[in-house]
């Protein structure tokens, strides 16, 4: 938690994820107006801002624009220096981490775990927030790579707007919905 909290994630560690109820997320998606990005309803009209984004994870909404970037180099080297270990993917240029891989090697640390160790731990457990709860994609059981980057320096992390970005991923997934 120390790691998390250096990060600016420790909140965001907390939330819970959920089943979705498709009656509920029907009439919502029915509701959506993509060029207001509002959701009409019958008391009025509402949106989701970014302060919403930032009450409701705790995450910050201030700092650097969170751009990651789209083709990694070296995928194995990355995730070796970041998190001390890299999946036996077969192919060399993988661009995503699965979820389950993630579990697998980080869910469990030693008790004599090094600082070292536990920070990887959690930039993995911030990857798998990530594309697990803020910014979670179609397929919901990966996180690209493109995050990974943005968590070599801990300290730093917390210097991002994640707020602007989870906000703006929200209005992209809305409006294909």
């Amino acid at each position: 938690m120390p790691y998390l909290e250096l990060a600016g994630f420790r909140s965001a560690a907390l939330t819970r994820t959920f089943d979705l109820q498709n009656d509920l997320m029907s009439a919502l998606v029915k509701r959506w107006r993509p060029e207001t990005h509002t959701f009409h309803l019958s008391c009025g009209e509402c949106t989701v801002t970014l302060k919403d984004v930032a009450l409701h994870f705790g995450i910050p909404i201030n700092g650097s624009v969170v751009m990651g970037v789209s083709a990694i180099a070296e995928p194995v080297t990355l995730c070796y220096s970041l998190l001390g270990a890299s999946p036996d993917d077969d192919e060399p240029n993988f661009s995503d981490l699965k979820f389950t891989w993630l579990k697998a090697n980080f869910e469990h640390l030693s008790v004599n775990a090094t600082e070292e160790e536990l920070m990887c731990a959690a930039r993995a457990y911030i990857m798998h927030i990530i594309g697990g709860v803020l910014m979670p994609n179609s397929n919901n059981n990966r996180v690209h790579l493109q995050y990974l980057p943005l968590l070599a320096d801990l300290r730093n992390v917390c210097s991002y707007s994640w707020g602007f970005a989870v906000l703006a991923m929200l209005y992209h997934e809305s409006d294909k919905a």
